[in-house]
């Protein structure tokens, strides 16, 4: 990878990773269904004016937009919301990787390798020592939402890889649009008209700030920038990046709100961590890891 691709695909990392931090702050005044609404009505409108519609995948178009505004972003604003930490659960997102991997094997007929296994035996392993080390419903309930969160996104990228779409960037933002207008409804569903009423005086300078970078920084240039990089470089070159995320989320909320792991956490974090490096990286590229320790 040339250098000032891996400069672009570290900084779609630290973006990626600040970005709970930044829904954060925009939960400060804003409803989580509304904070989340603005993002994507912000993301369609108004490059949908600009960009061709995806040809001939309007239905995963729809039903991408659904999932992925309400069952991953309005679902983990929410669970932030409640109480998990930014940190955590940028970390508990990456989970999706696992249950991707798992709808290929099932929908797409690809191989599951025995590493894998080992992989996913780390994952759920640091997993339970978060779940049963977090004292209170309230926390736990948090924890569920992100991993249903995890699983949305699952169905999203199963939704990628089914249709390829051509140009991913015209799909997220066409597909925006699906996510802003049900979000809209569920707000007022919920919440009934008070967002709406208030939104003049909720929008803050820091809930302004969340909006715009959430749209056009993480989602707009992010996912533009990465559809780059996976059309320039193979997948296993790309994705283990990922990995930085949850380090890039867990600096970015120290920095911002002082947040700390019990040591506990710690552990489990880095179990975790282990667990998805095992997972992303092909076998290939471990072996000639190890191959370089000492002996």
């Amino acid at each position: 990878m040339k250098k000032s691709h891996l400069f672009l695909a570290l900084l779609i990392m630290l973006i990626w990773g600040c970005n709970y931090s930044v829904i954060k702050l925009g939960l400060d005044t804003l409803d989580p269904f509304m904070l989340t609404a603005l993002r994507f009505l912000l993301c369609a409108i108004p490059l949908i004016f600009f960009l061709k519609r995806p040809k001939g995948h309007m239905s995963a178009c729809i039903l991408y937009g659904v999932i992925f505004g309400i069952g991953l972003w309005g679902v983990v604003n929410l669970g932030i919301f409640l109480g998990i930490s930014p940190g955590l659960a940028s970390l508990l997102l990456q989970i999706s990787a696992i249950l991707t991997v798992l709808w290929g094997v099932i929908f797409l007929n690809e191989s599951f390798t025995r590493i894998k296994y080992l992989g996913m035996v780390f994952i759920l392993t640091g997993l339970l020592i978060i779940i049963f080390s977090t004292p209170g419903k309230t926390s736990l309930l948090s924890i569920g939402l992100i991993l249903f969160g995890a699983f949305s996104w699952s169905l999203c990228n199963l939704i990628i890889k089914k249709n390829k779409p051509e140009n991913l960037l015209s799909f997220m933002t066409w597909s925006s649009l699906f996510s802003a207008l049900p979000l809209f409804i569920l707000t007022y569903l919920v919440k009934g008209s008070t967002p709406f009423l208030h939104l003049a005086h909720d929008l803050t300078a820091q809930a302004v700030f969340s909006i715009f970078f959430q749209a056009y920084i993480t989602t707009i240039f992010g996912y533009g920038a990465w559809s780059f990089l996976l059309k320039k470089y193979p997948v296993s070159q790309v994705a283990p990046l990922s990995l930085l995320i949850p380090i890039f989320g867990f600096l970015s909320a120290y920095w911002l709100f002082h947040e700390t792991l019990s040591p506990i956490k710690i552990i489990s974090v880095l179990i975790i961590l282990l667990g998805l490096g095992i997972f992303l990286f092909p076998i290939k590229k471990l072996k000639s890891i190890f191959s370089i320790l000492p002996k």
